[in-house]
């Protein structure tokens, strides 16, 4: 008697909750119908930001500087340091970048309090400001993975941290190598991920012009190289002037062309009208302007299971946009086929990996009585997938072949993701397939299925790429990638490649299960291991994963978390984000989405 009392009183919490949450997600869709997200603010962004400001017009930009500086001020942590996100604990690298913004503007600002604070939380790291060893010690930290923590360097070189003779310990980018063909581009040993061709150039060519000791016969190799590699890095810039419309990376080019005598360039004024623009009211800025494609498709994933939550009229909207974004051409960035979705709407995003498959999938859970409408847009994100797959099976993010570092390898939640998508396409368009179709899908799923059995560790558990957790030792979220991975797979066991391959799938599905269990925290949650505090994401998310599969004491004792959490604080965001190399984030929509998947999970067994 008293079980059911309790299970009656959880299914009528689980709706309520549902309904709130469902009704909070459709105020937060923009004018045009789908969801923009607010990313967190990023000291890291304003640092960079300000400082690229300061190189190019300092008068000019006076306002857009104080604004900057000012919220540095207000959003230093207790420790004298910076994180990456307002949450984020203090780490060497964002601090460092505060430092030398601060130290460079500091003429014309009153930041000696700032720079106090910093430097003696850089001190109590063990960092010299003005020794050259701090070069050493941001380059062990990277290690062989150049993408960040040259820019840093270069940057801190720049504003006379600790010197301008620190070029001379900074590793040269051979910005040259840009020049080649893009086909040769995962043959070389570059040291910078697929993404950062535009750090690659603007940067080495700042190395270059500071550097004194240089061989002869490269010196004259690389000074012919030059005009060609700024040609090339402004056809690769998108109409808005944002790299990737991204800050860091937009701000790091610009402050290197400036500095190396090429302040008049269209490339880096229309970089620094993109930073002026996307410059928030309290002076900061995000990593990136917004993951609207994403987030619009986490959105759509939470409630697609409860058909009265989108209006049809609401999911043609939804429909036409996604369809509208869809890339139609060779990317200019990086040459990637068409039929691929970045993770915005502005151009300035390359299609990816993730959500390419978010938005098959979406467009399907859209689209469920009349699949055949936008049966040639999923199909021709299916052959980008197709032509993404890396050998081993499994999906990188934006470029076959490039293995040499982590963020350009295969990974197991894009993999999981993109196995989905590919089971839902077979299955919404069985019908009318071709054999030759069919076939095509059963490869890329077999061959992605493979590399997931091989990538499950013998604990269950599989780790994310742009994922991660600031409390774990190694800062990875095998919860996160586990608790993704598993819900992907329980998808994929309702489609007719899934009931081919059920056992398997099911051997996986179990293990990872085994794992989330073994993992739970006393008090109901979930956080990115073992004894790490809980968040909403990752105990939401790892809900929906065990709840169809018998445990039903470990799912209700984390909805009896979730409720009490969110009752107390909120749907407070976690910053599990990674970007850039080694860049934390939060995004608002995060816990809300996977808040709104949980219940919708359960709901569904019901």
């Amino acid at each position: 008697m008293y079980l059911a009392i309790t299970l009656s009183y959880m299914i009528t919490s689980i709706q309520e909750s549902f309904s709130e949450l469902s009704a909070l997600l459709l105020q937060k869709r923009n004018a045009d119908g789908y969801w923009d997200g607010r990313l967190s603010s990023s000291a890291l962004g304003v640092a960079v930001g300000v400082t690229a400001l300061y190189f190019f017009d300092k008068k000019e930009n006076a306002s857009e500087m104080v604004l900057g500086l000012n919220w540095l001020n207000q959003n230093i942590n207790a420790d004298g340091g910076f994180g990456d996100s307002p949450t984020s604990r203090s780490n060497v690298s964002t601090s460092l970048l505060c430092f030398a913004a601060a130290k460079v503007t500091s003429a014309d600002h009153s930041n000696t309090g700032l720079i106090g604070k910093l430097a003696g939380y850089l001190k109590a790291q063990n960092i010299d400001i003005n020794s050259e060893r701090l070069i050493q010690s941001i380059l062990d930290f990277y290690q062989t993975d150049r993408t960040f923590s040259v820019p840093i360097l270069t940057m801190c070189a720049l504003c006379d941290v600790p010197g301008k003779e620190a070029f001379e310990r900074i590793p040269q980018l051979p910005f040259e190598l840009s020049l080649l063909p893009r086909s040769f581009y995962r043959a070389l040993n570059l040291s910078v991920v697929s993404y950062a061709i535009p750090a690659l150039i603007a940067v080495g060519i700042a190395i270059f012009k500071h550097k004194e000791r240089q061989n002869r016969l490269v010196r004259i190799i690389r000074q012919t190289a030059v005009n060609k590699s700024l040609r090339l890095l402004r056809k690769i810039q998108p109409e808005s002037g944002g790299y990737l419309e991204a800050i860091p990376l937009t701000a790091f080019v610009s402050l290197c062309l400036i500095e190396s005598g090429y302040r008049d360039l269209e490339v880096v004024r229309d970089g620094i009208s993109f930073l002026k623009r996307t410059q928030r009211e309290d002076g900061s800025w995000p990593i990136d302007v917004d993951l609207s494609t994403w987030v619009t498709t986490l959105a759509v994933k939470s409630v697609r299971n409860s058909p009265e939550v989108l209006t049809s009229e609401e999911k043609i909207r939804i429909t036409n946009h996604l369809l509208a974004i869809q890339n139609k051409q060779v990317h200019p960035f990086n040459g990637t086929q068409p039929g691929g979705w970045g993770w915005t709407h502005f151009l300035g995003s390359v299609p990816d990996g993730d959500d390419t498959p978010g938005a098959i999938l979406a467009l399907l859970a859209l689209n469920q009585d009349n699949p055949a409408q936008v049966k040639q847009a999923v199909m021709n994100g299916c052959n980008w997938l197709r032509l993404l797959q890396n050998n081993d099976g499994g999906f990188p993010t934006f470029s076959r072949g490039w293995g040499k570092l982590p963020f350009d390898q295969s990974c197991s939640d894009l993999t999981g993701h993109g196995l989905l998508a590919i089971a839902k396409t077979d299955d919404a368009f069985k019908d009318s397939l071709s054999k030759k179709e069919h076939l095509r899908f059963k490869k890329m799923f077999v061959k992605a299925l493979v590399y997931l059995r091989k990538h499950q560790s013998i604990e269950g558990f599989w780790l994310p790429l742009w994922f991660g957790n600031q409390s774990t030792s190694d800062h990875t979220n095998p919860v996160y990638g586990t608790a993704r991975v598993v819900a992907y797979l329980n998808e994929t066991l309702r489609t007719r490649l899934g009931e081919e391959f059920e056992h398997i799938l099911k051997l996986m599905i179990e293990d990872g299960c085994r794992y989330l269990v073994s993992v739970q925290n006393v008090d109901g949650s979930w956080g990115g291991g073992m004894n790490i505090s809980g968040s909403i994401e990752e105990t939401a998310l790892s809900i929906t994963a065990i709840c169809k599969h018998g445990f039903q004491e470990e799912s209700q004792k984390g909805l009896g978390w979730l409720t009490q959490k969110t009752k107390s604080d909120g749907l407070v965001v976690s910053p599990i984000g990674l970007y850039f190399a080694s860049l934390w984030y939060d995004e608002e929509m995060y816990p809300l989405t996977a808040f709104l998947e949980c219940l919708s999970a359960v709901k569904e067994l019901e």
